[in-house]
């Protein structure tokens, strides 16, 4: 760690040096560096700040939302359209063409807006290291931004800042640190400045971490690593060197496009070799070919999933999750595994008293009664004198400022009415060779001692106990009742504290004021559980959705929250140590386990979780909220970071964030991107249902020499107009409510599979053809046209019958999108206000028709021209006989589900 300083090996065991030796081996001095000396070095080792890595411009961001696969098809369907117009001009193919850069150009825009939105929203929650630090230079105190701080600063700490680098502690006074943004452990650990033979920093007592919180005591430190050579920084550098994985939905609308662009190129293909067949010449031939392939390209595909994603973001935005990217959305559906964080995520992040140990026996003090409090009215007077917190006032809210711990005991004194005044004259300072603190305090009856810290540490300095009928000789059996009343309450999960007291002798010597003491009791401290997180963890179970606890913290308190929330009763808990001995193999082995949880865990192990399980074919979802959790946060497949507790490195990290760090919300999110697929596979249900009676004139007119029942115009009239916004309601429905008691999808599962591609084109698609083709014919008929009667284009039987052809396609898409609400429930089971947006979508739809056959614009735009009534009667058998034929497929699909004992099943993976 040490090395990048290049001032002699010694640096690289800074922890074993005294505070001297630490200063000399920085070549400082006590007084600071100089102000020369300070220049010379930041010149040299460079600002004290977590650089940014050089991501993508956002010129070339907003470009990528132009050439990703399917705009690259979208160009390309563009590209031919319009080299059909200029070699057969007059059939609409460059009004097709400026149409689909149209909806390039909208998309494009649309989806980096909605991404370059949620950016701002997440600078505007920076607030990482601190902006000023006190330091010393030539001699003299200064307040200077923390970006100057260079190897050799001598700076000052107190409670209730932040570190601004890493640094060695050469003086200090009851210094206790959150280090909960670093290793995850919820519990403030004590530092001094004394000599310490650890090697590693992130357990040496006497170093402070860029990052971390003093939360008790002042002292001096020595920077020893700024910038990106600190342990923050290290871990910024692993979380930008980390590859991002495309999500679930990216790679099957990658997979989508291909399938598309190969299908159209292929019929394409093909209908120009039948019409070379056919006789056709080569330009005319080509030019339906053309036709054919834009035909089958989904122009409104593209735009209808970006819709539908942003609509699902604002959704999941009341739901206090902001959503970075808009294919996180979905992905999050597809998640398998939830690898979560302890502190601050599953729990409260702060302190609380949850039981005491007094001569009583266990208690819990919110069901003491005021007697038994006034029996140990010591221990209470204890917890409310002896600590270091503060009572301040900060942006308008009052708070304990301080050692969290500390401040849970004087609430806790606080509400069982304890509220003595006695002035404190005196201290002995918390240590961490000694593990205790006393404080001495003036009472009317003299001066009392008033002692806390670990068990171990403060009873054998008690020769008396507290008792029910007053002060008793702490006999070895009352003592071994408190030393397994200790044991009981850290196999709990708890964090034990012993209380003592006693009064102190004018003529006391100093040096023995900690004997003699009397044990007022235990108190046992958690940090407690967030309510709402047992039933999440419940549904996220319901849901085959498996949690994985990944923590920094102890495995006795991983263990007991995992207990208390209902994650496990009996889990495998390993710790870093073993995970670090563990080869990749035993670790995809360990991870079978039905409950398992890591404790002790590091950043680069956490990681080492994640890509295990994705090996094993998972889709992970990670939850966190510190540094460390930034680089497994960005290896998932979708990174969840908190927004109020968070980082701003997780946060970056991350692909969502929970704005009020709510872990219940993550169930709602998942609902969502469930419901999210889902609804992609209806609408694409629903517009490739329209692409056969596209395709189908195309083949009648190539091979049976009719005239074409359909132009490229009116294509897209359907594409990108009258099934757009039945479509984006179909992407609005409500998640089943069978949703979340469903497992996930299979990873290897389709959005596009061949019971959707046989439901949508050999089946819906073939109907809609039947009723199209038809009602052109029946136009002709009524026409008196013959077979083999040539039409000129502009001729109005011809513009009447093709403008039937369209209409009969629409008649029969508003139908199918009632048809499309579920792959095997009834249109009838859903109420006919469940989504408003359909029935808006019909009216747009037909308002949109009526405006393209009955007006003079859309007769001259889309070759159209008005039809008769009977025209439209005629299509209406068509579309009551697929609503027919598609709830008998339904029915028969629900009495073989039943039959073969499955019951109704309310996950969308198709009909079988």
């Amino acid at each position: 760690m040490m090395a990048v300083w290049p001032i002699g090996a010694p640096t690289m065991r800074i922890t074993h040096f005294t505070p001297d030796e630490a200063i000399g081996s920085l070549r400082s001095s006590p007084a600071g560096l100089s102000s020369l000396e300070a220049r010379r070095r930041l010149a040299e080792y460079g600002p004290n700040r977590v650089e940014e890595a050089k991501g993508e411009s956002l010129a070339l961001r907003f470009l990528h939302e132009f050439v990703h696969f399917f705009a690259l098809i979208l160009w390309l369907a563009a590209g031919l359209a319009f080299v059909a117009d200029f070699y057969g001009p007059g059939q609409g193919m460059a009004t097709l063409g400026w149409a689909i850069v149209g909806v390039i150009a909208i998309n494009g825009f649309f989806s980096f807006w909605q991404e370059y939105r949620a950016e701002r929203a997440i600078a505007a929650l920076k607030r990482l290291l601190p902006h000023q630090a006190t330091a010393l230079r030539d001699g003299a105190t200064c307040r200077m931004p923390v970006e100057e701080l260079v190897p050799g600063d001598v700076i000052l700490v107190g409670e209730g800042e932040s570190v601004p680098a890493d640094c060695r502690l050469i003086e200090a006074f009851a210094v206790r640190v959150n280090l909960a943004t670093i290793t995850g452990e919820s519990l403030p650990k004590a530092r001094s400045a004394a000599a310490n033979a650890e090697d590693d920093l992130l357990r040496a007592h006497n170093v402070l971490l860029a990052g971390s919180t003093v939360v008790a005591g002042e002292g001096k430190a020595l920077v020893f690593a700024t910038g990106m050579h600190t342990e923050f920084g290290k871990i910024a550098r692993l979380t930008q060197a980390g590859d991002e994985p495309p999500s679930p939905l990216q790679r099957e609308i990658a997979r989508l496009s291909r399938l598309v662009a190969v299908l159209a190129t292929a019929l394409g293909i093909v209908f120009f070799l039948i019409g070379r067949l056919l006789g056709l010449s080569f330009w005319e031939n080509f030019i339906f070919a053309i036709g054919i392939i834009v035909a089958n390209v989904p122009e409104g595909l593209l735009p209808t999933v970006t819709l539908s994603l942003a609509m699902a973001t604002q959704r999941m935005a009341k739901r206090k999750a902001l959503i970075r990217h808009l294919p996180a959305v979905e992905a999050l559906g597809a998640a398998t595994v939830i690898c979560t964080d302890k502190t601050g995520t599953l729990t409260e992040n702060r302190m609380s008293v949850k039981r005491l140990f007094v001569s009583d026996g266990l208690r819990e003090p919110a069901q003491m009664e005021p007697a038994a409090v006034a029996r140990h009215s010591a221990l209470f007077e204890a917890a409310a004198l002896c600590h270091n917190v503060r009572w301040v006032t900060e942006n308008g809210e009052p708070r304990w400022l301080g050692d969290p711990m500390e401040a849970a005991l004087v609430e806790m004194a606080g509400r069982a009415g304890t509220f003595p005044r006695h002035e404190r004259v005196d201290e002995v300072p918390f240590d961490a060779d000694r593990r205790r603190m006393s404080t001495v305090h003036q009472a009317p009856s003299g001066r009392v001692l008033y002692c806390k810290g670990a068990p171990e540490a403060v009873l054998p300095l008690c020769s008396s106990v507290l008792a029910a009928d007053g002060v008793r000789a702490l006999t070895g059996e009352i003592r071994a009742q408190y030393v397994g009343a200790q044991e009981g309450m850290a196999a709990a999960g708890l964090r034990v504290l012993a209380f003592a007291y006693r009064a102190l002798p004018a003529d006391a010597d100093r040096g023995r004021w900690e004997e003699e003491l009397v044990l007022a009791g235990l108190i046992g401290l958690e940090d407690p559980p967030r309510p709402e997180v047992p039933a999440a963890i419940e549904k996220c179970r319901a849901a085959g959705v498996k949690v994985i606890m990944v923590t920094g913290d102890h495995p006795h308190t991983a263990r007991a929250i995992a207990r208390e929330i209902g994650l496990a009763q009996e889990p495998v808990v390993m710790v870093g140590d073993e995970l670090r001995r563990l080869t990749d193999t035993q670790l995809q082995l360990a991870l079978d386990a039905p409950d398992v949880l890591f404790a002790r865990v590091t950043a680069d192990q956490k990681l080492r979780i994640v890509e295990a399980l994705q090996r094993k074919q998972h889709v992970v979802a990670v939850t966190g909220d510190g540094v460390n959790d930034a680089p497994a946060l960005k290896r998932a497949d979708i990174g969840i970071a908190m927004g109020v507790v968070g980082t701003d490195v997780a946060r970056e990290a991350a692909d969502m964030i929970l704005l009020d760090d709510n872990f219940a919300g993550i169930v709602s999110a998942i609902e969502e991107g469930r419901s999210v697929y889902q609804n992609i596979r209806k609408f694409l249900t629903y517009i490739l249902s329209s692409n056969i009676p596209e395709i189908v004139p195309y083949l009648a007119f190539v091979l049976f020499r009719i005239p074409l029942p359909l132009t490229i115009i009116q294509i897209l009239a359907v594409d990108l107009g009258t099934d757009m916004v039945p479509a984006l309601a179909l992407g609005a429905e409500k998640p089943d409510p069978g949703t979340m008691r469903a497992p996930p999808r299979p990873r290897a599962a389709r959005l596009l599979d061949w019971p959707l591609l046989v439901r949508a084109y050999l089946y819906l698609g073939v109907i809609e053809a039947l009723a199209a083709m038809a009602a052109f014919f029946f136009v002709l008929n009524l026409g008196g046209w013959e077979y083999g009667q040539a039409l000129a284009k502009t001729e109005s039987l011809y513009l009447q019958a093709t403008t039937a052809c369209l209409a009969a396609i629409v008649v029969t898409q508003v139908v199918n999108v009632f048809l499309c609400r579920h792959p095997r429930e009834s249109a009838f089971a859903f109420g006919l206000l469940s989504n408003p947006l359909i029935l808006w979508g019909i009216a747009a739809e037909v308002a949109l028709i009526l405006a393209i056959v009955y007006t003079p614009w859309g007769n001259v735009v889309f070759g159209t021209a008005p039809i008769g009534a009977e025209a439209w009667l005629f299509m209406l058998p068509f579309a009551a006989a697929m609503l027919a034929l598609e709830e008998g497929r339904k029915a028969f699909m629900r009495r073989r589900a039943l039959a073969q004992g499955q019951g109704r099943v309310a996950h969308d993976s198709g009909p079988s």
